[in-house]
């Protein structure tokens, strides 16, 4: 373990130089122990793939303190449970129509598209970060035969559901924006509403599942393409 400096109210601890199953295990259960143990001056804790960013309120306490708290909570706690989080299952409407690099990435792979989809969902998939936009989940890792180089020119509109692959990882647009991902296919269910308890079906630990579904099951369950 790891821990420096990140600004002038916050500091970012490091459990290993790459991500894994058991690193992420360890950032999931220092996150939950540093938040009961910084309670009083805690304004946020951000996991990642192999690092925790902690920030504090620094009106009312300083690094110094942080850093020995931090190192005091997780001194006896470098193993974690690599099993903990809920295991979510996504619905996800695989086609040329949903997914615009379908075809491509099967080309690619020099693998059918059938096959695609189907490695695509044998596979678990480890929540290893939340980033880039409000319920983006990073998730790993890709089977090596389907995983794709981001696009060499991203698109400036990618529709919210989009299922996507870039490198290693598998990820579900929460929302329309800018993307460099290969599309395959696409997922009605809401990775980010703020309206809804909780705000997002996954978080940093959880395992997630994608099924095929049809294009009328896509509809019925509020997906647009």
């Amino acid at each position: 373990m790891k821990i420096e400096l990140a600004g002038e109210n916050s500091l970012i601890i490091y459990f290993g130089d790459s991500a894994s199953p058991e690193v992420s295990a360890q950032v999931q259960q220092a996150s939950m122990l540093l938040q009961d143990a910084l309670a009083d001056v805690l304004i946020d804790v951000v996991p990642s793939y192999a690092s925790l960013l902690v920030i504090y309120d620094a009106f009312l306490t300083d690094n110094f303190h942080v850093q020995a708290t931090i190192k005091r909570t997780l001194s006896n706690n470098s193993t974690a449970d690599v099993t903990t989080g809920k295991v979510v299952t996504l619905p996800v409407y695989y086609s040329s129509e949903s997914g615009a690099d379908l075809e491509r990435l099967a080309e690619l792979a020099n693998l059918s598209v059938d096959e695609v989809i189907e490695i695509h969902q044998k596979t678990e998939y480890r929540v290893y970060a939340i980033g880039f936009a409000p319920g983006f989940a990073y998730l790993g890792e890709v089977d090596a035969r389907i995983a794709a180089p981001r696009l060499t020119t991203p698109r400036l509109k990618v529709p919210r559901g989009a299922v996507a692959i870039a490198d290693k990882q598998t990820a579900v647009y929460p929302a329309e924006s800018p993307g460099g991902w290969n599309i395959i296919g696409s997922c009605p269910v809401r990775m980010f509403d703020l309206m809804a308890t909780p705000t997002m079906p996954v978080v940093v630990g959880d395992t997630v599942k994608f099924k095929a579904i049809t294009r009328d099951e896509f509809i019925a369950l509020g997906g647009k393409l």
